[in-house]
């Protein structure tokens, strides 16, 4: 993917994924569930199927952008990113105490952080999900610091690595919109009761941190970054209430982000108790 033209990876990428649905199961039809919660207008099944096509679809671009970053210069990495509300991230930077970017999972968010590394050089870390096979988990591991992020395993240490990294004035990257492990915040989440991560607002309490919503979108050739500004972050009376606020406050932001372009959201695992 490193060595074809952008234009035909791009058409083959596209074309492999087009295919995928009719073989992914249950993640179909989570897909499909997915796609008519977060549309605010009530969707035929022909334009549900359209939006699905369109989820996998940008499944297959973020895999094959994302194997391209690693040889591209930072030059070519500026040329294939545009954005709006930047100025949130470095008031945040400025700031001095770190800066939480809370993310969906959508678009291109690692052709984000790699700009965020080679063009304005900013210190990234990023949090990822364990992987069981530990062969993968080394490839992606390496892979995301060869193109300048620090790599945090989600795991027991995680709480103490995003403190030390925040106090270090990083740019810490969470994926915010599902929960992963134990714990996690009951939120209203597109007019449905779900857990959604507290680590952003528990990390933000605790350092004084800022948590800047963003989403990265597919827009034609580029990734686009639309930046809102910061939530936020007070104290107002015991810290689990504190957390509960400051989540739902995020919850909506998340929500206005996905709505954006609901058919580039590729979270396909159940993500409500309805979904069980």
């Amino acid at each position: 993917m490193r060595a074809a033209p952008g234009t035909l990876v791009s058409a083959v990428t596209n074309s492999v994924a087009r295919r995928v649905p009719r073989f992914a199961g249950d993640r179909l039809e989570t897909a499909r569930r997915h796609q008519q919660r977060t549309t605010e207008d009530e969707l035929t099944d022909e334009q549900i199927d359209t939006a699905v096509g369109s989820v996998f679809s940008t499944y297959g671009r973020y895999f094959a952008d994302t194997a391209r970053l690693q040889g591209l210069s930072a030059a070519a990495v500026d040329q294939g990113f545009s954005y709006e509300g930047f100025e949130h991230i470095e008031d945040g930077v400025a700031a001095g105490k770190g800066t939480i970017l809370a993310l969906p999972h959508l678009g291109g968010w690692e052709w984000a952080g790699s700009w965020l590394t080679k063009v304005p050089g900013y210190e990234v870390t990023v949090v990822v999900e364990p992987v069981e096979n530990e062969e993968v988990r080394q490839f992606m591991h390496g892979w995301r610091e060869s193109i300048g992020m620090h790599v945090v395993p989600l795991g027991p240490k995680v709480g103490s690595e995003i403190t030390s990294a925040l106090r270090a004035n990083h740019i810490v990257c969470l994926m915010s919109d599902r929960n992963l492990g134990g714990g996690g915040v009951e939120v209203d989440f597109f007019g449905e009761r779900t857990l959604l991560p507290g680590g952003p607002a528990t990390m933000a309490l605790r350092t004084g941190a800022r948590i800047v919503p963003l989403a990265v979108y597919h827009r034609g050739d580029v990734s686009h970054a639309i930046v809102r500004p910061p939530v936020p972050v007070e104290r107002e009376g015991r810290l689990r209430e504190d957390v509960k606020r400051i989540t739902q406050y995020l919850a909506a932001e998340l929500e206005l982000l996905i709505r954006k372009q609901p058919d580039q959201w590729i979270v396909l695992q159940p993500n409500w108790p309805s979904d069980s």
